[in-house]
């Protein structure tokens, strides 16, 4: 239990518990927004708020986005991303397919049943990145689809992705989102905006609800996680009785893994996630998700 005080104490604006958390003050969120495209948002509507319960608005494995609609109904996805992964199994970076995925759920959700296509509002897919995805050195990255026979000619779908790269060093940004660079790089705090944030997480961190709903959250992850590796490192460890014991322990971590998934599976089954979007999360056949499902009816 000290680990997990320990850890609490210690979350910057990069946890994602954090960040929802100092993103969802109004004042905050739209500020960030603003000074990013240069626009003026008279208020924000925070959708997953109303919606906790939609699996088109829980991300994949325990991600804690933002998504938040506009007085013009423009609609925002806000995420922070720590760690550049890839497949371990192809070795391919996640991100790109990780942003399209994202696109998907919000476009899915936007689009109510007997809508014509046109009505779907505009949308942003922002990934807050503390590495340069590109190593271009870019402050931000914003991408639309445009015609590859005629690059002048953009798709008017009102579909925009952008990767901000906290680490860049050149492109036209505003000064606050500057700070707001340097406070997730750095927790150095520059300017008013940041000293906002920096109070809102001091504040959080004072908060016994807030502390008791983190320590809660961990503690569940931490035990389904011991309880997958566990099960798998003795299977392995059975096994490489014959196999080798090195062989054995490399079973038993995947094996672990994978009871990791089922465990995390069950959970999102529970809060009502399709088994198309818990299958895509958990890396579990489709299959497999379906029996659990089964299980539980």
């Amino acid at each position: 239990m000290q680990d997990l005080v320990k850890k609490f104490e210690n979350l910057t604006i990069q946890s994602d518990f954090i960040f929802k958390k100092v993103m969802s003050r109004k004042r905050i969120c739209i500020h960030l927004l603003e000074e990013l495209l240069q626009i003026k948002i008279a208020d924000i509507n925070y959708l997953e708020a109303e919606k906790s319960l939609e699996p088109d608005y829980t991300s994949r494995g325990i991600r804690l986005d933002i998504i938040v609609e506009d007085d013009n109904n423009t609609h925002y996805n806000l995420e922070m991303q720590v760690k550049n992964n890839r497949n371990p199994h192809t070795k391919a970076f996640v991100l790109p397919k990780r942003s399209r995925y994202y696109q998907a759920l919000l476009d899915i959700d936007l689009l109510q049943q007997g809508q014509e296509y046109d009505q779907l509002p505009p949308t942003y897919v922002i990934f807050i990145c503390v590495f340069d995805f590109f190593d271009e050195g870019n402050y931000v990255y914003t991408f639309k689809k445009r015609c590859l026979e005629n690059l002048e000619l953009e798709l008017p779908d009102e579909a925009t992705t952008m990767l901000l790269n906290t680490k860049g060093t050149h492109g036209d940004i505003s000064k606050d989102i500057k700070s707001f660079y340097d406070y997730v790089n750095n927790h150095i705090v520059t300017t008013d905006f940041t000293k906002q944030i920096d109070d809102e997480i001091s504040y959080l961190k004072l908060d016994t609800k807030v502390r008791r709903e983190f320590m809660l959250m961990e503690a569940r992850l931490l035990d389904e996680r011991r309880e997958g590796i566990a099960e798998g490192e003795a299977i392995g460890f059975a096994k490489g009785k014959d196999i080798g014991i090195a062989e054995g322990e490399a079973m038993g971590i995947t094996k672990g893994e994978t009871n990791a998934n089922i465990a995390t599976a069950k959970r999102l089954l529970s809060i009502g996630l399709s088994v198309q979007d818990i299958a895509k999360a958990t890396t579990l056949p489709i299959e497999q998700v379906e029996a659990l499902k089964a299980d539980q009816a």
